[in-house]
């Protein structure tokens, strides 16, 4: 069996490979470090059969978590490397840019000829991920889900910050502002920080993984703005898939018939 295993600093993924069959796992990283290992010394020490793992297993990791897995024998990479190899063999494109929204973090990857070209990546503001989109939709009593219907009419929201853009939502609302014209600006900010970037690669096809692939406005905001989207089938996944495709030097294929589902403890 082949295991990939994206830690996510809000979810960990798993992508499972045997044969035919692609399957998928996804845990809140919480509960993955406080039921499936224990934390020693050198690091945390996954417990793969908690996970229902067994047998002979080729791993590979990455993500947020990735520098403190302790599996025997596992590979490790970059979640560059990762998101750029699971596009690639989910689109079955070799030129393209990559936008990821993490929990935590957000990533743009220039892919040319198959290989990282560029890349652009914020871990230090939380203000263009998607723990950003959580807290503003909380403040605007919509779900995440509903918060991507929103992208028509948008109030520019000034704040660069995540925790002022929150004081600013906050204030716009007891000033009567509508929640759809909030919601709208809300999204529009989150491609109004990575815009610049994403604009000297247009010529290129865009992919999103993560979470912002999920936001129907932040999709329709780039269409709006000449970016040609490709999507690909299990963008959460993305990482997950990526190392799965490390571990077979990048022949993974998806355009044959699998067995394919989502399992969720």
């Amino acid at each position: 069996m082949l295991v990939g295993i994206d830690l996510g600093s809000r979810f960990v993924k798993l992508a499972l490979l045997e044969g035919e069959s692609l399957n998928f796992k996804i845990f809140d990283t919480v509960e993955f470090y406080r039921k499936y290992g224990t934390v020693e010394a050198n690091g945390f020490n996954v417990n793969l059969g908690l996970l229902g793992i067994e047998g002979e297993v080729l791993l590979c990791a990455t993500g947020y978590g990735r520098n403190n897995l302790k599996i025997h024998s596992a590979r490790i990479i970059s979640e560059i490397i990762a998101h750029a190899e699971g596009a690639k063999a989910q689109s079955g494109l070799r030129d393209f840019i990559l936008l990821d929204l993490g929990g935590q973090d957000s990533k743009v990857i220039v892919v040319r000829d198959g290989v990282v070209r560029d890349f652009v990546a914020n871990d230090r503001c939380a203000a263009s991920t998607g723990r950003y989109l959580e807290n503003m939709a909380k403040i605007l009593g919509l779900s995440v889900e509903e918060l991507g219907n929103y992208w028509e009419d948008p109030i520019h929201l000034s704040s660069t910050c995540a925790i002022f853009g929150e004081s600013e939502l906050i204030n716009l609302i007891s000033d009567g502002a509508k929640i759809e014209r909030l919601a709208a600006g809300v999204n529009h900010s989150i491609v109004g920080r990575v815009k610049n970037f994403l604009l000297r690669h247009k010529q290129n096809p865009l992919i999103l993984a993560g979470g912002v692939a999920l936001n129907r406005a932040i999709r329709q905001i780039l269409k709006e703005m000449g970016f040609e989207i490709v999507e690909i089938k299990y963008p959460q996944y993305n990482g997950a898939i990526g190392c799965l495709s490390a571990l077979v030097d990048g022949k993974l294929e998806f355009d044959k018939p699998r067995a394919e589902k989502t399992i969720k403890p």
